[in-house]
């Protein structure tokens, strides 16, 4: 059996700190961009509205704002468009710190994991501390990612508030100590599993971000059109809500082919730790309950017409259960996943 380095430990649950405090603050950041170009926004609509600006340019800058536009005017803050595209325009100074701010708090989170992994001399996902940690750095990453293809940075506030719920989950919840493996989980399909496992989670997490927001950006849709005022006013920098379904769909499908993948490489690992591969252990059950939702809400969709929010709720829906089966399951229900320990 491995040696801890119990001081490495310290020194990666300093750097977690470190992290969780730079998360904070690109947050706040990407808060004060949604109420700053929400503001801007909206005047440039005042103005328009009272007759005092009819120039094309200012006319790009109302459209882009409501996302029929493929860019927005140099009047205005520069806005996703509805294929959610970076456009022209004056650049938002808040969302350039705070997605600057999420770097940083990436790396160092990153070797927040690292240290841990060293420490205990394994790769760290062998507890639910060590899952929600490592799943969290996963999330941020994959946000990253994607914001180097599409502009989401209107979705930032809830990705990254969702990332400091995670690591307060991880360090007030379920904190451990670095230590070994028990012996039914050192198998090389511990990191075949478990990744693929948080992988999904981290894509299904960005998803059920975007639903929500559909969900805001569909009812805001349907007021406005009805003639009622508008009290969601920092949804103007985020695209119509058909838009928001769309990118959705896509990426719930990919993460959908990464659970069905973990479904089955946990079974053959359940063959090989306990001459099974399927035995009705809660843990199994629950990985199969949220491959179930998904596979209905990708087949609805792409057969029944179930879009908009049917479809929104759908993906909540299956996010919840994911959120269940990692809190719920872990800490109240008994079987064969429970020496993950917390």
């Amino acid at each position: 059996m491995k040696s801890v380095n119990t001081e490495l430990g310290a020194t990666s649950e300093l750097f977690m700190l470190l992290a969780s405090i730079a998360y904070v603050v690109a947050l706040i950041f990407f808060v004060l961009d949604l109420v700053k170009s929400s503001r801007t926004i909206g005047a440039v609509e005042a103005r328009l509205a009272a007759g005092q600006a009819h120039a094309p340019a200012q006319a790009k800058v109302l459209a882009g704002a409501r996302g029929g536009a493929s860019a927005a005017a140099p009047a205005g803050p520069a806005t996703a468009d509805t294929s959610m595209d970076y456009s022209a325009g004056p650049r938002r100074s808040s969302a350039r710190i705070a997605v600057a701010l999420t770097v940083v708090a990436t790396v160092i989170h990153g070797a927040a994991v690292l240290t841990r992994g060293i420490a205990a001399g394994r790769v760290p996902w062998g507890n639910m501390y060590e899952f929600c940690t490592t799943g969290a750095l996963v999330v941020s990453l994959i946000f990253l990612i994607t914001l180097t293809r599409k502009d989401l940075r209107f979705v930032g506030s809830f990705v990254i508030g969702l990332v400091v719920i995670m690591l307060c989950a991880a360090t007030v919840g379920f904190a451990t100590p670095v230590a070994n493996l028990i012996p039914a989980l050192q198998s090389y399909w511990l990191i075949v599993h478990v990744s693929i496992a948080v992988a999904s989670s981290a894509l299904f997490t960005l998803t059920f971000a975007m639903s929500v927001l559909q969900l805001i950006q569909s009812s805001r849709e349907a007021r406005i059109a009805a003639g009622a005022p508008d009290k969601a006013g920092f949804m103007r920098l985020v695209p119509p809500a058909l838009s928001l379904e769309n990118l959705s769909y896509r990426l719930n499908a990919i993460a959908f082919v990464g659970w069905t993948f973990t479904l089955i490489a946990g079974a053959i690992w359940a063959e090989e730790a306990w001459g099974r591969y399927w035995g009705w252990d809660t843990k199994e059950v629950w990985t199969f309950v949220i491959w179930t939702v998904y596979a209905g809400y990708l087949h609805a969709r792409a057969t029944k017409g179930w879009t908009g929010t049917r479809a929104a709720w759908l993906s909540i829906v299956g996010y919840l259960c994911i959120v269940f089966n990692f809190t719920i399951v872990n800490i109240y229900f008994s079987g064969l996943h429970s020496y993950s320990g917390v």
